[in-house]
């Protein structure tokens, strides 16, 4: 199978690594490798450079100071450190954690296990149909006794982007800090002064064109001393993960962030929801009613498309559509049972209509042409599904 003629549709999953970040990562691996935690000779000297540099690249993204940021391994860790480390120094009576219902698998797992390990409470803020906070529930739950509150910057399902500053002055009154998921942000909005409002941000490389293997959480100076370790060891990076950075790793990062950075950024999400939006007009051109998940206009992330086939199941589009394009369900399975979006669901989205919708997400290499064949592709698909019913149509059936 070639790779290199698959439609890949699938950019909130992962993104390639862009070639410059490659670029700058390259001597990292060989010729500038070295522990930036080795304060004796040169070598190390050069590394803990690289790794500042770094975190100043990821802290001037988010509008913060290179001392609030701390290298993980990504996103899923940066949220459990986020969650747990408030949790095991929680001033007494803080006990409940407010999470949206539409947070991340990972948000999610972290807060039910502190609630079945360490006695937290843990309450769902509901949002309406389009994936937004319902604020009047957000300020009803608020109270003294709430540690912390959860809410995802831009939803990685169906592309919300989250009103933060309005959310963070909801919080202030009662002295709550504001967690956010920030991985799908920085390709999805303006994040330059989301620091400003949010206390703790969590962040991808390989949601933002850098590696698999490294993320941020940035933690507000003066919520540091109120955080638990996840790693014990030899404290660094304020003592809040120990263990040797990953040099290269953290250098791609940055390398990836600084483009973000860059003045095209803001050209690129906009040719990118263009390509969405004609994506999405020339399957509206087909028989199938599709159904647009989520929200509408620009409050939503330009390059996603969560739609809905009426009459034909999720998992079987996606199997006659091998191995020409790839997108995904935003169903999880755990032990091998399937079950419906909890995000869809939390919209009122029906089991039914969940079963059958599906995220697309385009990039920064998606190409207009890619954009008409991966129509066309799911259109076929779609009209062979209908009319083969009940029979399971088998991948590699379209004729494109």
């Amino acid at each position: 199978m070639d790779d290199a003629k698959i439609i890949y549709a699938d950019y909130q999953a992962t993104t390639p690594v862009d070639p410059r970040v490659l670029e700058r990562m390259a001597p990292y691996w060989s010729e500038s490798f070295g522990n930036p935690h080795s304060t004796d000779h040169a070598i190390g000297w050069r590394a803990a450079k690289a790794v500042q540099e770094a975190a100043e690249s990821v802290a001037g993204l988010i509008g913060a100071d290179p001392d609030e940021i701390v290298f993980t391994s990504g996103a899923t860790e940066a949220n459990n450190l986020a969650l747990f480390g408030l949790a095991r120094r929680a001033a007494p009576g803080r006990n409940r954690i407010l999470v949206s219902a539409i947070e991340h698998k990972c948000v999610l797992a972290a807060s039910r296990a502190l609630a079945a390990r360490e006695g937290f409470i843990v309450e769902t803020i509901p949002v309406d149909h389009e994936g937004f906070i319902d604020l009047a529930a957000l300020e009803a739950r608020l109270g003294e006794d709430v540690l912390v509150v959860s809410v995802m910057a831009v939803n990685n399902e169906i592309g919300t982007i989250q009103d933060v500053p309005r959310l963070a002055a909801v919080l202030t009154p009662f002295g709550v800090p504001l967690h956010c998921d920030a991985a799908q942000a920085p390709c999805g909005m303006a994040v330059g002064s989301l620091a400003n409002h949010a206390d703790l941000l969590s962040l991808s490389g390989h949601k933002v064109y850098g590696p698999q293997g490294i993320g941020a959480l940035y933690v507000r100076r003066p919520l540091q001393r109120g955080l638990e370790p996840l790693v014990h060891g030899g404290g660094q990076q304020n003592g809040l993960r120990s263990g040797t950075v990953p040099l290269a790793l953290c250098v791609g990062l940055a390398a990836a962030v600084d483009l973000l950075r860059g003045t095209e950024t803001m050209a690129e999400m906009k040719r990118i929801g263009e390509q969405r939006d004609r994506f999405v007009r020339l399957l509206s051109s087909g028989d199938c009613s599709i159904l647009v998940n989520g929200p509408s206009g620009n409050r939503r992330h330009p390059a996603n498309a969560n739609l809905g086939f009426e009459g034909v199941d999720a998992h079987d589009l996606l199997n006659v559509l091998q191995p020409r394009l790839a997108a995904s369900t935003g169903a999880a399975c755990t032990s091998g049972v399937p079950e419906a979006s909890h995000v869809l669901s939390a919209l009122g989205v029906t089991r039914t209509e969940s079963d059958a919708s599906i995220r697309f997400s385009f990039g920064r290499y998606t190409s207009d042409d890619e954009i008409e064949r991966a129509a066309s592709l799911v259109l076929q698909g779609v009209e062979l599904l209908l009319s083969e019913r009940p029979t399971r149509a088998r991948a590699g059936e379209l004729a494109i």
